[in-house]
């Protein structure tokens, strides 16, 4: 009994799982910690998109490539720039000294930046990363909080090329109209079956 008991305890000690502690009081330290984890979680699928909506965020609506997402009172939009990403359009960002945040991110071989500018008693987040944009409109005090949330959400976004080929297609999506009118015979049949009806 007692060799079982050493071997569980070894067991849960050795194949424990490890557990990241995110410092929620620092930006870099959020941006750095999660967007340098390979996330694989997604629960929502867009059109030619996938990606993870964190717990205590709501869906909201979509309007071609824009999700609106909902969490703590404020709308979170996301822009997914499909044509960037299957074209694999280079990106450039100028940090902005004038900013209440401003930083160029280039982790696991993606770019991005998130620019914080005040607005009135507000403050607007573009956080950009891997071909897709979060912006939200905030009080200061939940600054990071929304940070974390839209680090997590840019951080899952994985792309399907073979839709993205599809979509990006011209000839795809080039509408046939043909006029039909179901009251008229299109064919003029002349070897018409007759039938003789006092027969």
């Amino acid at each position: 009994m007692k060799k079982i008991i050493l071997i569980v305890l070894c067991l849960i000690l050795f194949t424990g799982c490890t557990i990241v502690r995110i410092d929620t009081d620092s930006i870099d330290n959020i941006i750095d910690v999660v967007l340098s984890k390979n996330n694989k979680l997604y629960n929502r699928v867009g059109k030619g998109y996938k990606y993870y909506v964190p717990r205590g965020m709501s869906y909201i609506d979509t309007t071609e490539l824009n999700d609106k997402l909902y969490s703590n009172g404020y709308y979170y939009y996301l822009y997914i720039d499909v044509i960037s990403y299957y074209n694999k359009i280079a990106f450039t960002y100028k940090e902005n000294e004038d900013a209440y945040y401003s930083r160029y991110i280039d982790i696991n071989g993606q770019e991005g930046y998130l620019e914080i500018n005040k607005i009135n008693d507000r403050y607007l987040i573009e956080f950009m990363y891997n071909y897709a944009k979060i912006e939200a409109m905030v009080y200061e005090d939940d600054i990071n909080d929304v940070i974390l949330n839209s680090t997590y959400i840019l951080s899952t976004i994985k792309f399907n090329n073979n839709v993205i080929k599809l979509m990006l297609n011209d000839e795809y999506f080039v509408n046939k109209e043909e006029k039909y009118d179901i009251f008229t015979s299109r064919v003029e049949n002349t070897d018409n079956l007759k039938y003789d009806i006092n027969e």
